[in-house]
């Protein structure tokens, strides 16, 4: 399950980036909005399942409600996720 959470905070990561520096800019500067369209949704299930694993895993592992509070904040900032998996995950 580890594996699969570390996994999920990184496409979460990647998809976030390709949506802020290739979707967005080809909406809004180049008025292609596919990329937003697939990217969107894309990111937004990666979001979710990055989510709702690091919960699992909180129950699980009985982390305190501060370092899982991190986790779903790193999911917001820009690569966030990997700060998370360098500072608390690995071993």
């Amino acid at each position: 399950m580890d594996k699969v959470f570390i996994q999920a905070g990184r496409l979460e990561a990647v998809s976030f980036l390709m949506l802020l520096l290739i979707a967005m800019p080809l909406k809004y500067y180049g008025g292609i909005p596919t990329g937003v369209r697939i990217i969107g949704p894309l990111h937004g299930l990666l979001f979710l399942a990055y989510v709702a694993i690091a919960m699992l895993i909180a129950g699980r592992d009985e982390w305190h409600l501060k370092k899982l509070l991190l986790a779903v904040v790193a999911s917001i900032v820009p690569c966030g996720t990997f700060w998370f998996e360098r500072r608390y995950l690995r071993k």
